[in-house]
């Protein structure tokens, strides 16, 4: 259900809008003018669009895209934060998948210490710190990966690797994911700071915060490059071993089966019951068959060891 909460002071407001639906775009329009495109975009209910920021006259539309982990899929995906920054109000509009904002929102909306503090400057300064918790947020899941990658390479080495190729493409995914999500973010905060308009305030200060939310990027994207290299080399290293084994029970096999290619073929020829046929029909007939087939079974184990073929 659509949902809409405002908090202000003398200096700004911060409006949250959760699901917005056609009456919250309307009101938006009506309020402040936003151009219709930007709308659209905090319309597209469920469908991420394509992280941007754009200075549009009188504020700035960003869309950026936050890694959420469902615990029961064990997935990694996007959720959507569509940003309008004016002189003097900042309104997030998204669909409520991040416990973060949430909890912020709530903090600032019931804590007056909390409102004194984070709404008393610049709608940009307030941005600063709520995008500050959202990638401090990232650190765990790429942690939670991280041991995801130890635990696999732990159960390789200890003789699980077909179980192993599952939980590697699981984890091979969430990196993938992640990548797609995090990889436009340096950029997009680049992009702000090098604007200069008097809706982000001055520009030093401007500066001076949202660099340190670029240097998160940098660490973030450098886990991901090295997680991702880890899990190749560990999926091609399950590859081969799990490819090793099967080729040493198909060698086994083989074996198996030259083996008893010969004593079959010996076993039919003395079943034929011809006339004449030698050693049928003799005392102990039957051991001395088994004794033969021994004999050639024994010799060609013998061979089969002298050429190191197992």
């Amino acid at each position: 259900m659509p949902q809409s909460q405002i908090i202000k002071t003398n200096k700004m407001s911060w409006l949250n809008i959760i699901n917005a639906s056609e009456k919250e775009i309307v009101y938006l329009k009506k309020k402040f003018k936003f151009n219709q495109l930007d709308l659209d975009d905090s319309y597209a209910h469920k469908h991420a669009q394509r992280p941007k920021i754009v200075n549009r006259p009188g504020y700035f539309f960003m869309v950026l895209l936050f890694p959420v982990f469902n615990r029961k899929t064990r997935r990694i995906s996007p959720a959507e934060i569509d940003i309008f920054i004016t002189k003097d109000h900042l309104i997030t509009l998204h669909y409520n998948e991040l416990q973060i904002l949430k909890d912020f929102f709530t903090n600032c909306q019931n804590n007056k210490q909390q409102k004194k503090i984070y709404l008393t400057n610049t709608p940009a300064l307030l941005l600063y710190e709520i995008l500050d918790r959202l990638y401090v947020s990232v650190f765990p899941m790429l942690d939670h990966v991280s041991l995801n990658i130890s635990a696999i390479e732990k159960n390789i080495f200890a003789g699980k690797e077909r179980q192993m190729v599952h939980e590697t493409l699981v984890v091979k995914r969430n990196i993938v994911n992640m990548r797609k999500i995090m990889q436009t973010h340096k950029n997009i905060l680049k992009k702000l700071i090098n604007e200069k308009s008097i809706l982000l305030g001055p520009p030093d200060k401007i500066k001076t915060f949202y660099w340190d939310l670029v240097e998160y990027t940098k660490n973030q994207w450098d886990i991901l490059e090295n997680q991702q290299q880890t899990i190749n080399a560990l999926e091609d290293t399950n590859n081969a071993l799990v490819t090793f084994k099967l080729n040493d029970i198909m060698r086994t096999l083989t074996i198996l089966s030259v083996l008893i290619f010969p004593l079959t073929l010996f076993a039919a020829i003395f079943a034929m019951r011809t006339d004449h046929m030698p050693i049928i029909g003799s005392t102990w007939d039957f051991w001395k068959i088994i004794g033969i087939m021994l004999v050639i079974a024994s010799t060609m184990l013998i061979v089969f060891k002298r050429k190191k073929w197992f």
